[in-house]
C-alpha cells in the first residue's frame, strides 16, 4: 500500500501571507463584482458565508452548498446570474495575485521526493476555495495539476467539512478508503494543520522554526523542510490505525462516513446501487441498510443503556445476517435508507457530544470483548465504519 501525504497550500506548498492576500483578494473580486453587487454588501456577506463554511457539521451539505445558501440570499441576487462574473474573475482577475506569492523551490523539492518515492499526494487545503482558485496557486508554487499527479485536491466543490474540523481529515482519508497504509500531514499552522490530524489519528510535522508550547496534540515533528525527510521514513513504517484519535477525532470519523456515503450519492448513479461486484459480495444499498441498523439497533441502544444504567452486560448481536434475512436489496428504497443512517447517526453525534470526558469512561460488560467502556465501543464503531467504507470502494463501479 502507497503512504498518503497530506499537505496543506498556503505558506507550506506557497508563501502567501493570509495578512497580505485576502484584502487584495477581497478588494479585487469586489471591484470585479461591483455593476451587481455594492463592495461593503459582497464583501460583508462573503465573509459570512465563510464562517458558516468553516463550521459547518452537516454531513449532507458540502461547503458550496453552504455558501450559496448563506450567500445569495443575502445578497439578493441569484447564482445563475453572478456565476459567469465570478468565472470571469478566477479567469482573468484572480491570476493577478499571483505577485503577492512566492514558490517555495523546497516546497517542489519534496513534491518531487514524495512521488519518486511512490506517495499518494493530497492537497489537504482548507477547502473554502473553489478548485480553479487552489488550482491556480498551486501554478503559482511551480507545482501545477497538469504537470503534477495530485491523488486529490480539497475544495469547496466536493468536501462537506473545513479545518480544524477533525471531520475534514476523516473525510479525506474515506475518499482513499482508510485501509491501513501510512499517513500523515505536513502544514504551518498548528490549529488547522496539526492539532486536528492529530486528534483524527494521523501523525503530523510541523513546519517551524520553534518547538511547540503546549503538549496537547503536539506534532510527531517539526522542523524545517530538510528536517522532513527523516520524518517521512519513519512514518513509513507507521500504521494509520496505531494512533488512538482523541475523543473529537472520533466524533469526526463518526460524521465523515456520512459525508462519504453523501459523496457517492452525489456521483453513482442509482442504478448501480444494488449491483454487486459478485453474489456473495453486498451493493452500495445492503451496505447502507446495514450500517443504519445497526446504529438504530445496536449502537444507539448500547450508548443509552451504558449512560443510564451502572457497568450493564451487552448482549452479542450479529448484524451480519441481517442483509441475507431482511433482503435489503428487494426491500429498501436506497435513497430512503441514507436517509435512516443519517437520521439515526446524527442522533448518537448528538449524544457523545454532550458527554463529559468522564462519562466517556462508563463502563460496560460486552458478551464478547468483556470489560470494556463507552469509548472503547466508539472505537470499534469507527474501526467498523472503515470496513465498509473499504467496501463501498470495492463495490462501487469504477
Amino acid at each position: 500500500m502507497s503512504p498518503i501525504l497530506l499537505i496543506d497550500l498556503d505558506d507550506t506548498l506557497l508563501e502567501n501571507s493570509i495578512e497580505t492576500f485576502l484584502p487584495a483578494y477581497l478588494k479585487a473580486l469586489s471591484k470585479h463584482l461591483s455593476n451587481h453587487l455594492q463592495p461593503e454588501v459582497m464583501i460583508r456577506e462573503l465573509l459570512r458565508a465563510t464562517d458558516q463554511m468553516l463550521v459547518n457539521q452537516n454531513p449532507q451539505k458540502t461547503l458550496e452548498d453552504v455558501f450559496d445558501e448563506t450567500f445569495y440570499p443575502a445578497v439578493k441576487v441569484s447564482k445563475e446570474e453572478l456565476k459567469p462574473v465570478i468565472e470571469s474573475f478566477y479567469r482573468r482577475v484572480f491570476p493577478t495575485l499571483k505577485s503577492l506569492t512566492r514558490p517555495k523551490p523546497e516546497a517542489k523539492a519534496l513534491i518531487e521526493y514524495a512521488l519518486k518515492k511512490g506517495w499518494k499526494i493530497v492537497v489537504a487545503t482548507n477547502p473554502i476555495f473553489p478548485l480553479t482558485a487552489i488550482e491556480q496557486r498551486l501554478e503559482w508554487a511551480g507545482l501545477s495539476p497538469k504537470e503534477v499527479p495530485f491523488d486529490l485536491i480539497t475544495s469547496y466543490e466536493t468536501f462537506h467539512f473545513a479545518k480544524p474540523n477533525p471531520a475534514y481529515y476523516a473525510e479525506v482519508l474515506a475518499r482513499f478508503g482508510w485501509k491501513d497504509e501510512p499517513v500523515t500531514m505536513v502544514g504551518n499552522s498548528m490549529s488547522d494543520d496539526i492539532q486536528p490530524a492529530v486528534q483524527t489519528g494521523i501523525p503530523a510535522f510541523w513546519l517551524s522554526d520553534t518547538p511547540p508550547e503546549s503538549e496537547t496534540h503536539s506534532p510527531s515533528g517539526w522542523g524545517t523542510f530538510s528536517e522532513i525527510y527523516p520524518f517521512l521514513e519513519q512514518i513509513e513504517y507507521i500504521r494509520s490505525t496505531s494512533i488512538l484519535p482523541s475523543l473529537n477525532g472520533l466524533i469526526g470519523i463518526l460524521r465523515a462516513t456520512l459525508a462519504f456515503l453523501d459523496s457517492q450519492r452525489r456521483t453513482v448513479p442509482l442504478e448501480d446501487w444494488n449491483q454487486k461486484p459478485s453474489a456473495e459480495e453486498w451493493c452500495l444499498t445492503e451496505i447502507i441498510c446495514h450500517l443504519r441498523d445497526s446504529d438504530r439497533e445496536v449502537n444507539l441502544p448500547r450508548f443509552r443503556k451504558i449512560l443510564e444504567e451502572e457497568n450493564p452486560f451487552l448482549p452479542a448481536v450479529n448484524a451480519d445476517e441481517w442483509s441475507s434475512v431482511r433482503q435489503y436489496c428487494n426491500n429498501e428504497d436506497p435513497l430512503e435508507a441514507l436517509q435512516g443512517f443519517i437520521q439515526a447517526r446524527m442522533e448518537i453525534l448528538s449524544i457523545l457530544e454532550s458527554l463529559s470526558p468522564e462519562a466517556w469512561k462508563r463502563p460496560a460488560r460486552h458478551a464478547i470483548f468483556g470489560p470494556t467502556t463507552l469509548q472503547e465501543l466508539v472505537i470499534f464503531m469507527c474501526a467498523h465504519d472503515r470496513d465498509h467504507i473499504q467496501q463501498v470502494h470495492k463495490t462501487i463501479p469504477k
